[in-house]
């Protein structure tokens, strides 16, 4: 094989595998409410609409980092009340959030990182991690391995997901 083919190879693992990770969370919110995806069924504060809202917000930033490179990050012992309760806002529905909106969104932001994976010129191409204390100073990630960390989120998310759904209403994604 030629590099070229094997970087096309590459690309498509990664998408495929992304894609069947999405798959599987957004099937965990078939045939809900919007009530139902506001529901929270387990001790945690996630709901399914939650869910999808923040892996959408972790794909979209990482995707941003791969582009851009590290953006800053909240000192969390300098958040006030106000900061810390926005932050908890990405984990559940607020009025006026739809299950459907939020799909699309997620939709929207699933479609620019297919794209990035497409056109990305190398998957070598790398950058400092940001400053925080659960990151290692001074690491970098390729974009293949922030490629590789969106979907090992999306699949732990939508097993979180499975659990929420069968607690609601017993439905199974899988199985």
């Amino acid at each position: 094989m030629t590099t070229p083919t094997l970087l096309d190879a590459e690309r498509t693992d990664l998408l495929d595998l992304l894609a069947k990770h999405r798959h599987f969370l957004r099937f965990t919110t078939r045939e809900l409410t919007d009530e139902q995806a506001a529901q929270r069924t387990t001790v945690s504060e996630l709901c399914l609409g939650g869910l999808i809202k923040h892996v959408t917000e972790v794909e979209s930033n990482w995707a941003n980092f791969i582009v851009e490179g590290p953006g800053p990050i909240p000192d969390s012992a300098s958040m006030s009340e106000a900061d810390i309760a926005a932050w908890g806002d990405n984990f559940r529905m607020l009025p006026g959030e739809t299950l459907a909106g939020l799909l699309a969104e997620y939709e929207r932001v699933a479609a620019r990182t297919d794209e990035l994976v497409r056109t990305l010129p190398d998957l070598n191409a790398s950058h400092p991690l940001p400053e925080a204390p659960w990151f290692e100073p001074g690491v970098r990630w390729t974009a293949r391995r922030t490629l590789l960390h969106i979907v090992t989120e999306t699949a732990q998310h939508s097993g979180h997901a499975d659990i929420i759904r069968e607690a609601l209403d017993g439905a199974k994604s899988m199985g």
